[in-house]
């Protein structure tokens, strides 16, 4: 299937549910134990079709574009934050009726999965069976964000958002991506279009308070890595330099028997980058790390 083709195919095989009275975009698919796949910023669930085949034939997989990402509503003003990305993704478990899941999550996904881990050992009523993450801001005092991150954070967000380019934007993205893993030009129009979508740029400096955010939790977050009863896995592109080889040492110092598993050359999108490679570190932890 070319790549416009299953993007667009995609889109017509998902479903979507209310949160807050917004319509959310969500896939469901697979049979097995079930698997929540939390997508990271500023894309949407797309990033997952690389490894979507092999995913679902081991779980039934449910990844959702959360609310102000890709295919669903990106309402404005809406308090956009870590904690209500939770609720969604608890809203959405009760919605297809499930109590437990495992997690696979990436970037900002990491840290909506941070908080599900804490409610879990409040005893939540989402019960995690295990948590595996892709690069991303797992402790605030070693997340290096880039440039343009900081200017949407900042009092020119949302200038800096409605004159962001297309251009601008395959050139960001491009620069955390390993070396010789870079997007392709198919996958920037993708990832833009899911952008655009609804007036997407808008709600940007929004959706990027989690950086605030992070700094604001860390405590309850990276508790919740330090204090986990269920089995962690971190697989890392360790030349992110947003979240790299720099991130995996910080885990390994705060972490007790820290499981890691690091990608050479591979950049911020490893299940974009390297499924495959995703693929092995993930069912491996599957096999030999969790009950």
């Amino acid at each position: 299937m070319a790549a416009s083709a299953a993007f667009e195919a995609w889109h017509a095989g998902g479903a979507t549910f209310r949160h807050r009275g917004h319509d959310i975009f969500y896939r469901a698919d697979g049979s097995g134990p079930p698997l929540l796949a939390i997508h990271g910023f500023p894309s949407a669930s797309w990033d997952w079709w690389p490894m979507w085949p092999a995913l679902t034939a081991r779980f039934r997989v449910v990844a959702c574009d959360m609310i102000g990402f890709g295919w669903s509503a990106k309402p404005h003003p809406y308090p956009y934050s870590i904690l209500d990305q939770a609720d969604l993704h608890e809203a959405l478990a009760r919605e297809l009726g499930l109590d437990e899941a495992h997690v696979l999550a990436h970037d900002y996904g990491d840290t909506v999965a941070q908080e599900l881990l804490a409610r879990h050992a409040e005893g939540g009523r989402l019960r995690l069976r295990s948590v595996c993450f892709l690069n991303g801001g797992l402790f605030p005092e070693v997340h290096r964000p880039r440039f343009i991150q900081k200017l949407l954070a900042g009092p020119i967000g949302p200038i800096v958002a409605r004159l962001s380019t297309k251009r601008a934007f395959a050139s960001g993205m491009t620069a955390i991506f390993g070396p010789r893993t870079p997007p392709s030009p198919e996958l920037l129009d993708e990832l833009w279009t899911l952008l655009e979508h609804e007036r997407g740029r808008r709600v940007l400096p929004a959706l990027i308070g989690y950086m605030a955010e992070r700094r604001r939790h860390r405590e309850r977050w990276v508790g919740a890595l330090v204090n986990a009863r269920v089995p962690l896995r971190v697989i890392d592109g360790p030349v992110d330099p947003v979240s790299g080889a720099h991130m995996v040492a910080r885990y390994r110092e705060l972490v007790r028997d820290p499981d890691t598993v690091e990608l050479p050359g591979i950049g911020h999108y490893p299940q974009v980058e390297d499924p495959d490679g995703v693929l092995r570190a993930f069912v491996a932890f599957h096999e030999t790390r969790v009950r």
